[in-house]
């Protein structure tokens, strides 16, 4: 039986590539099924601000008339041009556990980048390294996380055996609430008596402002991290958006030292938890549950997920060197208010050996490997 694969242009055609993980995941109790609205937006050139910088292309692999597999390749004008090469990507990818499938996914997203001037690939990506990124290779405890990948095992072998090899990893780290150990806590405190200080908790009323003091915060002091893409103005006013319906206040901070943006942590509640009933549908019922349980804030989340925590180079130095610290604390203390027992620190990079050990000298334990892999064109 042979594998034919197509691009994915029809509406018809994207439904099916959206809804392919449904038959793929049927028996995976831990999996959580994607708002299909959400992930056909995001596929959507008029509605994803990535492809204001970016183009790409969708590749269905059918058998006998049936979807077998799924890939994107696409293209990161600001990756390139940051860092001046010529990087392509592959994303979405999802695969019956058959290796001439995946061969032949994998080889007709290379031939697209190819042509559009690649002489390298990177992934998977879900379009950027600020979204969903990376195989889960290594699973050691916690539930599937909001904006992190999740993926049967094989998905590894598959990959490997079309040539790819390790890239980089990016650990998750795992977080109990609990007590915050001593010496954290006396460096915060000490950190937060440093004058012209003040931290803040995001405001939701004011959603895109502060997300644009996130986006100065983020693109400082992830300016010299591997795979670092810019965030763009267009980016920060659809996550405005996005943050506004899920945020909670107590799991947010802004830093600023004599009125100007130094330091922030970003975490959200675990929106898997609230959706994993819905089947990705919200109508006729989902979308009210959604609004319900989320929006008027009636549902009790268990985990969150620790999405940024970082702090202008500048405001490194002397006590502020500390405000990390102090950072980790806040979020501490604000899963404590609103009953979070647990979640997900992360990713970071596993070469970062300063933030790694921070988030070990605060309790975190490793729990997940996510693999981005690399193969040259």
């Amino acid at each position: 039986m042979s594998v034919v694969v197509r691009q994915a242009e029809s509406k018809a055609d994207r439904k099916k590539f959206v809804l392919l993980p449904w038959k793929l995941y049927r028996n995976d109790p831990r999996w959580v099924p994607p708002l299909v609205m959400d992930r056909l937006e995001t596929l959507d050139e008029k509605k994803n601000p990535f492809f204001e910088h970016g183009r790409a292309a969708l590749f269905l692999a059918e058998r006998d008339g049936e979807v077998v597999g799924r890939i994107t390749a696409h293209s990161n004008t600001l990756h390139n041009e940051y860092h001046k090469d010529k990087t392509g990507f592959f994303g979405f990818f999802e695969c019956v556990d058959d290796e001439t499938v995946a061969r032949a996914l994998l080889e007709r997203a290379e031939d697209w980048l190819r042509q559009q001037g690649h002489d390298r690939v990177l992934g998977p990506e879900n379009f950027s390294v600020n979204e969903e990124v990376g195989l889960l290779v290594e699973d050691k405890e916690g539930p599937p996380m909001i904006m992190c990948t999740y993926n049967p095992p094989y998905y590894a072998r598959l990959i490997e055996t079309g040539g790819y090899e390790k890239a980089k990893d990016l650990f998750g780290w795992a977080y109990q609430v609990g007590d915050v150990p001593d010496a954290p806590r006396q460096i915060a405190g000490a950190v937060e008596k440093h004058p012209g200080l003040v931290v803040r908790q995001a405001d939701p009323k004011h959603m895109e402002r502060d997300v644009r003091i996130v986006r100065d915060i983020f693109n400082s002091a992830w300016s010299r991290n591997w795979g670092f893409v810019p965030w763009t103005e267009a980016e920060v006013k659809h996550s405005a958006k996005m943050m506004k319906m899920i945020i909670v206040p107590e799991l947010t901070a802004i830093a600023e030292v004599d009125g100007q943006p130094a330091g922030m942590m970003l975490a959200f509640p675990n929106l898997l938890e609230a959706i994993k009933d819905l089947n990705g549908r919200l109508f006729p019922t989902g979308m009210l549950k959604l609004v319900w349980r989320v929006m008027l804030g009636r549902y009790k989340f268990q985990a969150a997920r620790l999405f940024l925590l970082g702090v202008k180079p500048e405001f490194r130095g002397s006590v502020l060197g500390g405000l990390s610290v102090l950072l980790y604390v806040k979020a501490h203390e604000g899963a404590l208010k609103v009953g979070i027992k647990g979640g997900e620190l992360g990713w970071t990079l596993e070469d970062n050996e300063k933030i790694n050990q921070g988030i070990q000298f605060m309790g975190g334990r490793l729990a997940k490997i996510y693999r981005v892999y690399g193969k040259d064109l």
